[in-house]
């Protein structure tokens, strides 16, 4: 995901407001990226289907390069 930083902090505040402790993921953001946790694959699909819904309502958004 480093080629659409917008994607990638979507995933990261989604990511961070799911599993905000311990308790729900095991490892930060960086480290479940590095690894493509579970919670990681969560997070980037919500943040993948916010930016679908986003789209849908006729907003442009910028495409990644």
């Amino acid at each position: 995901m480093q080629h659409d930083p917008k994607l990638r902090a979507a995933a990261r505040a989604i990511y961070d407001a799911c599993y905000p402790t311990d308790d729900w993921a095991p490892t930060g953001f960086d480290e479940a990226e590095r690894c493509t946790t579970i919670h990681y694959r969560q997070a980037v699909e919500a943040a993948q289907n916010a930016r679908a819904t986003f789209v849908g309502q006729g907003e442009q958004l910028p495409l990644a390069i």
